[in-house]
Order: C-alpha cells, then structure tokens, then sequence
C-alpha cells in the first residue's frame, strides 16, 4: 500500500478515534471520519499486543492491507478509516478478514 494511503501519525489516529464514527462487528472495528476534497482514502491499522506475538499481529496487518487492496476502487474517496482487529481475527484467513471488512463498510455505507 502506498505511503500516500497510510496513516501513521499519533495525533490523526487520536483525532479520528475521539470525533470520528465508529462501528463494529465480532471481528474489527472500524472508526472512520470523514474528510472532503481527500482524492482518495486513508488507512490505519491496530493490531494489539493481547492479540498474539508479532509474527501473528503482521500477518493479521498483512491480510487487512490486502482486503483493501481488492476493495480499493469500491471505497469513497473521502474517508479516513482506522481498523482495530479484536482476538477472533487470529484464526481467519485473508477471505474471511475481506469479508468481515466488506460488510463492515456496506453497513456504514463506505461503499460507492
């Protein structure tokens, strides 16, 4: 994913966690604020320590980036969204962690 599409710094991730929407399902939360005139969407991953050891939380980071990869040209431009996976997430695949993500996004409608 290009650098262009990340969010990295401390304080946007704050900004969007405390004025931003949330919604959730048994797998990720997706907090996800909008932003006008933005030419495309930006993304945040949270992967938490009580998660598993760092191999499990990158291939879990890994999937997610991939999810949106396929789903890229079906997000509204206008959005940065930050994704926080919770426990159930270390024993999916990268199908199922896509289809989490999708109806996560159709029932906040981020889809175009």
């Amino acid at each position: 994913m290009k650098k262009a599409y990340r969010i990295k710094n401390n304080s946007e991730f704050q900004e969007i966690l405390k004025s931003g929407k949330s919604f959730a399902n048994r797998e990720l939360v997706i907090y996800y604020k909008e932003k006008p005139l933005q030419p495309h969407f930006r993304l945040g991953i949270s992967v938490g320590k009580k998660i598993g050891n760092a191999v499990t939380r990158n291939r879990i980071k890994r999937y997610v980036r991939e999810s949106f990869l396929q789903l890229e040209e079906t997000i509204l431009p206008e959005v940065d969204i930050i994704i926080i996976a919770r426990k159930p997430t270390v024993h999916m695949d990268c199908k199922q962690i896509k289809s989490s993500l999708s109806h996560l996004l159709r029932k906040q409608c981020l889809f175009i």
